[in-house]
């Protein structure tokens, strides 16, 4: 099935033919972001300023399972590349007995973290409590969604794009559908509020991963998992973990991002806080569909890397590349058109509104340039390149933007919060080009 057709189907069909089956579970994923949080501040303000304060914590269990997944999909890509089967079948065997692992330990100090969290941002108890509502149920199925998410990455990695699709877009519809459901207590189901979203997100997050098993059982695809292989060889294990670890790192610095944010803001009103926690959601839907040709990039780029094929692996990056920089480009002009309607979603005070006008206004100007350093993350993970991909995230996530937002914030107030990102957009770019070009230049 796998044998050829990533190295010999010319690259932009190819790049397509990955990437769209992505990009479109990632439109209907950011959709239900977007539906999950509207229905979410139908019940209240709080319990939307609730769901902003926990997404940190959600943020963090989704990097460790897509960062772990990330590494588990190069190793097994590249091993296929390289005719290796053997290690192909361990990676993702020890992948997915290490992922339980990580899962079990994750739902238990998620839960248990919370309460001092979320009294770290506000002192508002209503909004504690409706937080801790929520999470206790979302975090409950947190081996699901770890589990779910490595499958995801094992069928990317021999090039099952439709499968994981598939898989996602059933997880997202019924989540969609659920969400009302449980919330409202439509029919004869009962009205659970904010625990009903929860309910609903983890109830998506099973059914993916159930479809990916019967998927798995009836279909054979070029990687299978063993028994024998379970127990971690040290090998495999130091590879994955070294992809692995830094893709999560890449992927949970936004989540310290946010909570020093949210700190920075909590010093001028509650108001702003709901505001970043708005344009998180609002920014899935124009990341999400960006990171689907990542995802489509990543097995294409470490197959290559793995065969030898250099060429096609820069070709490969420079498509991607004018891709995402379309996508973003986009989002710029949405996000400058109609920012008061994208807000209003969300919250129907004017003072919120307004505020969000002008945050979404000063931070789209960073949209375009982050292609570039969103690209070169992914490629090189691809790559097996984890140290490159985690510097550029550093710059985007920590070294540049927080200083700026701290800075900034004394000299303009919140506004100055909202021009650190694009500030910091521009010189993660910079900074992504070198290390991108460093990390691929052919050894002497």
């Amino acid at each position: 099935m796998n044998e050829n057709f990533m190295k010999e189907k010319p690259v932009l069909p190819l790049i397509l033919s990955m990437s769209l089956p992505m990009v479109l579970s990632m439109l209907v994923n950011s959709l239900y972001n977007i539906v999950d949080s509207f229905f979410v501040a139908q019940i209240s303000e709080d319990a939307m300023t609730a769901l902003s304060l926990v997404y940190p914590v959600q943020n963090f269990i989704n990097a460790a399972g897509i960062g772990f997944g990330v590494g588990i999909n190069a190793v097994i890509a590249f091993y296929l590349g390289a005719k290796d089967q053997e290690k192909a079948d361990r990676a993702a065997s020890s992948g997915l007995s290490l992922a339980v692992v990580h899962g079990i330990v994750m739902m238990i100090v998620s839960i248990a973290i919370m309460p001092g969290f979320l009294k770290m941002f506000t002192r508002t108890q209503a909004v504690i409590d409706l937080g801790l509502r929520y999470s206790v149920v979302a975090f409950a199925f947190t081996l699901m969604n770890v589990l779910g998410m490595v499958f995801e990455k094992i069928f990317q990695a021999v090039g099952s794009m439709k499968i994981t699709m598939i898989s996602l877009m059933c997880g997202c519809i019924a989540n969609i559908i659920l969400d009302p459901v449980l919330i409202f207590g439509i029919g004869p189901f009962p009205q659970m509020g904010i625990e009903g979203a929860a309910l609903a997100t983890g109830l998506g997050q099973t059914l993916s991963l159930v479809i990916y098993l019967i998927v798995y059982a009836l279909r054979p695809i070029p990687v299978r998992i063993h028994k024998k292989y379970m127990i971690p060889n040290r090998q495999v294990t130091a590879r994955l973990y070294s992809i692995g670890i830094p893709a999560t790192l890449n992927l949970a610095l936004p989540s310290l991002l946010i909570s020093a944010l949210n700190a920075i803001l909590a010093a001028y009103s509650q108001v702003y806080i709901l505001v970043l926690g708005i344009y998180y959601k609002l920014q899935t839907f124009l990341y999400l569909p960006a990171n689907g040709i990542i995802q489509g990039m990543r097995p294409l780029m470490g197959y290559n890397y793995g065969a030898g094929e250099q060429a096609r692996v820069g070709k490969i990056y420079k498509i991607v590349l004018c891709m995402s920089g379309g996508i973003m480009a986009v989002g710029t002009i949405i996000c400058l058109l109609i920012p008061g309607p994208l807000m209003g979603l969300f919250t129907h005070t004017p003072e919120t509104i307004a505020a969000g006008e002008t945050a979404l206004r000063i931070i789209s100007a960073g949209f375009i340039v982050s292609a570039v350093s969103v690209t070169s993350c992914g490629a090189l993970e691809g790559l097996g390149k984890g140290t490159p991909s985690l510097i550029i995230s550093l710059c985007r996530y920590l070294v540049i933007i927080l200083p700026a937002a701290f800075l900034l914030s004394r000299l303009f107030g919140p506004s100055g919060v909202w021009n650190s990102f694009w500030v910091a957009e521009l010189l993660t770019a910079i900074v992504s080009f070198l290390v991108y070009r460093q990390a691929v230049k052919p050894k002497a």
